[in-house]
């Protein structure tokens, strides 16, 4: 139980960095180093840990990565890439850091069938820094030193908005999983209560990549709820698959009358697109040096013959940016952004481009095939919150570079575990089916 605290309180706490003392090391990454060091020694103790699919699975992801970077960096060399060492040495501590993590998640989620307590706790505790973070800024928002608010954003105690409205997301998309499989009620209330407040919190982020992920996770749930009450092996059939078959049924025929008011409904549609993403000339000048960067990204990419350049950052930050942060009032305090040297030392805020910037192709396959059989085994299995949770974190990582923070690796880490467990489950009642009696 005390490991396991351990291990959420480090989570939780490494994304509030302005609690970090001057520094890239703050409290949570001394609880995740030293929950790291009680689990080497455990397993060691054990002769290793047992090589579960879900591990193996996660092990042969890292070495891709590993493998790919090192790649990158030797390409970077030969083509004469400047490095910024700050971050690159930055990158190579926080995949080494999210790496270890990951795999000794697994270990500890597997063991002694420990995973739906841990998520419980996960986002238990998630949820009440989220409460205490959106009251303190309601009610101090410059308390002890703490600048709470970027500019009418709520930030918490992370360095930008976008950290919280990650980390509500994570807690957000767990809380509808353990909503999906409580059985008792008073559990079920309780995840949708910490949902609410996951989004609650999230919303006032005002983070577009916050509002995209709990739209498409959203859409993914509800539809994968329909085919699992239409496919229903139930007879006679229950209300919910009934319902579920007759809303396809009727939905052509919705379709179809809706014709004639579709540029009304695009235009309503428009308005209250704008309106949700903080839209105007700013949102579209933001948009269009949003694509500058990632055209260039992807140059830089195929320049590179699609090995990569290694870990860090290699674009040029935007003039526009580095003059907008000259200004007085550039940004509140405690933002940490890479300055203006020689070296390029700015990301392209899109998992894919950075990942392919980084590691090359090789890094993009391989973390297209960690996802692609994480959603293959949740699907078999049914797992409807668990596709939805992996899309609607990678709607979010469409423009952030997600891949480095310890949340994110306990998310997925507990969508294969889940998948693995019940994919095992199934396997044994069609051995049972299939036995002579």
């Amino acid at each position: 139980m005390l490991l396991d605290l351990l291990l959420t309180s480090g989570l939780l706490l490494s994304a509030m960095t302005q609690l970090r003392w001057n520094g890239p090391i703050g409290p949570g990454d001394l609880l995740l180093f030293l929950w790291l060091m009680i689990m080497m020694t455990r397993e060691v103790a054990r002769l290793g840990p047992p090589l579960t699919p879900a591990f193996v699975r996660l092990l042969t992801f890292w070495s891709i990565i590993a493998v790919s970077l090192c790649l990158g960096a030797m390409m970077g060399y030969a083509l004469g890439d400047l490095h910024d060492p700050k971050w690159f040495n930055h990158d190579i501590g926080a995949y080494m850091l999210v790496g270890l993590v990951s795999c000794f998640s697994v270990v500890r989620l597997q063991r002694d069938g420990g995973m739906q307590r841990l998520a419980w706790q996960f986002v238990s505790l998630g949820t009440a820094l989220l409460a205490i973070q959106a009251a303190l800024g309601w009610l101090n928002p410059g308390i002890a030193g703490f600048e709470l608010w970027e500019w009418d954003r709520l930030r918490g105690l992370t360095q930008n908005s976008n950290q919280l409205a990650f980390s509500s997301a994570i807690v957000g998309l767990l809380s509808l999983h353990l909503a999906d499989t409580a059985v008792r009620l008073l559990p079920k209330v309780g995840a949708i209560l910490c949902l609410v407040v996951a989004v609650v919190v999230g919303g006032l982020t005002e983070s577009n990549a916050f509002l995209l992920a709990v739209i498409v996770a959203g859409l993914c749930y509800v539809a994968l709820k329909f085919r699992t009450w239409m496919l229903a092996e139930q007879y006679p059939l229950r209300f919910r698959s009934a319902a579920a078959w007759s809303l396809a049924l009727i939905l052509p025929l919705v379709l179809v009358a809706a014709v004639p008011f579709g540029a009304s409904l695009a235009k309503h549609a428009q308005v209250i697109a704008v309106e949700a993403t903080r839209g105007g000339a700013a949102a579209e000048e933001a948009a269009g040096l949003r694509l500058v960067v990632w055209h260039d990204a992807l140059q830089r990419g195929l320049g590179a013959m699609m090995m990569g350049l290694g870990p860090g950052p290699h674009l040029e930050i935007p003039d526009v940016i580095v003059q907008e942060r000259r200004l007085p009032n550039g940004g509140p305090k405690e933002v940490v952004h890479p300055e203006a040297k020689l070296a390029p030392n700015f990301e392209a805020h899109n998992i894919v481009l950075d990942l392919f910037l980084q590691g090359g192709l090789l890094a993009l396959v391989g973390c297209i095939w960690f996802v692609a059989g994480a959603i293959s085994a949740a699907w078999n299995a049914r797992q409807d919150t668990i596709i939805a949770m992996i899309c609607g974190i990678g709607a979010y990582g469409l423009f952030h570079f997600i891949l480095r923070q310890p949340v994110l690796w306990f998310a997925l880490v507990f969508c294969i575990v889940a998948t693995a467990d019940v994919g095992e489950q199934l396997v044994r009642r069609g051995n049972l089916r299939g036995a002579p009696n």
